[in-house]
């Protein structure tokens, strides 16, 4: 038994050896061509990242800097609020942005791309806010131009 086992193990140590000898590589492929198998949902993502630029850079022209009204710089959330309902209500044409940095509750209004805009309301809103409306500079928001006749833009 002892001797059958031993003459199994030289006979498949040389059909191993055997083996790796009559490996040969391959020749390299022919490379004056490339095939590339494209997904076709790949054109499909770029085109959707190229309306995604197009979209964000119209948005960013939509903004310059300017000037804004600061109302009211306050802790109270509810005098804020107050504020910012009594704008909306004598000035239904300006824009409030209620901005909370802690601990305060700014109040800013307006888009105006001069100063001297800025100054005809800033006289306006002192009426009704005693404390005082001052001018800031920030980056106002612009209303797009009139599309012209036709555009659906």
């Amino acid at each position: 038994m002892k001797k059958s086992l031993l003459g199994f193990l030289v006979i498949a140590s040389a059909n191993c050896a055997s083996a790796q000898i009559a490996i040969t590589p391959t020749p390299p492929p022919d490379t004056s061509t490339v095939i590339v198998h494209k997904d076709l949902r790949i054109d499909m993502l770029i085109k959707k990242q190229a309306q995604i630029n197009e979209e964000t850079a119209r948005e960013s022209r939509r903004t310059m800097r300017g000037y804004r009204l600061m109302v009211i710089n306050t802790n109270k959330r509810d005098e804020a609020i107050a504020a910012k309902t009594k704008i909306y209500t004598y000035f239904p044409e300006l824009k409030a942005y209620l901005l909370y940095q802690s601990p305060y509750f700014k109040l800013k209004a307006g888009n105006f791309k001069t100063r001297d805009e800025a100054e005809d309301y800033q006289k306006k809103l002192n009426a009704f806010f005693p404390k005082g409306v001052f001018i800031i500079s920030d980056i106002i928001e612009i209303k797009p131009e009139k599309a012209k006749e036709g555009d659906d833009t």
